[in-house]
C-alpha cells in the first residue's frame, strides 16, 4: 500500500461532512434571527398608546370627535396624524387638552356644540388649545382631544362604526367608534 493511499481513507465521511455543514448553518440562521427579533422589539416594544372615553357626534352642523390618548408605553411618542374613517384631520381643527402628570379623569368626553370648540375654549372646566403639527406626548401622560369635523361623516352616519386612527412614526392605533347625534342640551 503507497503512502498516498492510507492519507485517502482518513478523511471524514460525506455525512458526517454534510452534517457539521447543516448545524453551522443552522447556528448561523438562529444567530441572524435572534438579532433581528431583539433589535424590532428594541424598538417598538416600549411604544403603546390607548385611545379612551372615544366619541364622534354628528348633527345638521357637522362633525365632532372627542376622545382621550393615554401613553403607557416606555417612550415618548409624537402623534404623526389623526384620522377617522381614513381621512387624515387638519392640524387647525385638533384641539388638546394636556392632563396635568397624577390627575385620573373619571368623567366621560361630553359633546358640545362645534361652536364651543376653539383655540382656548374650556370644555368641562379644562382649557383647550389648538395645534399646529405633530402632538408629542410624553410616556406616562394623558391628552384629551377634540376634532371639528373628522372624516367626511355626516347625518348619514348615524350609528355606523367608523375607525379612529392615531398614527405615529413606528405604528397605527385604531378603535373603532359608533357615530351618535350631535345633541346639546
Amino acid at each position: 500500500m503507497a503512502l498516498g493511499d492510507d492519507m485517502k481513507r482518513k478523511g471524514l465521511s460525506q455525512v458526517v461532512t454534510t452534517l457539521i455543514l447543516l448545524v453551522v448553518a443552522i447556528l448561523l440562521a438562529t444567530t441572524v434571527s435572534y438579532y433581528a427579533t431583539n433589535t424590532t422589539r428594541t424598538r417598538t416594544v416600549n411604544e403603546d398608546i390607548r385611545i379612551v372615553k372615544n366619541h364622534i357626534w354628528v348633527n345638521g352642523s357637522g362633525a365632532l370627535s372627542g376622545f382621550m390618548i393615554q401613553n403607557i408605553g416606555g417612550r415618548d411618542v409624537l402623534l404623526d396624524i389623526i384620522g377617522v374613517r381614513g381621512v387624515e384631520s387638519e392640524w387647525d381643527n385638533v384641539f388638546v387638552y394636556r392632563v396635568p402628570a397624577g390627575t385620573i379623569i373619571t368623567g366621560d368626553m361630553n359633546a358640545t356644540s362645534l361652536a364651543n370648540v376653539a383655540d382656548g375654549s374650556t370644555i368641562d372646566g379644562r382649557v383647550y388649545s389648538a395645534v399646529t403639527s405633530e402632538v408629542p406626548l410624553k410616556s406616562g401622560c394623558d391628552i384629551m382631544v377634540y376634532v371639528k369635523n373628522p372624516g367626511n361623516i355626516q347625518n348619514d352616519d348615524l350609528g355606523t362604526s367608523v375607525g379612529l386612527g392615531i398614527y405615529t412614526s413606528n405604528a397605527q392605533y385604531i378603535k373603532e367608534t359608533n357615530v351618535e347625534s350631535l345633541t346639546v342640551q
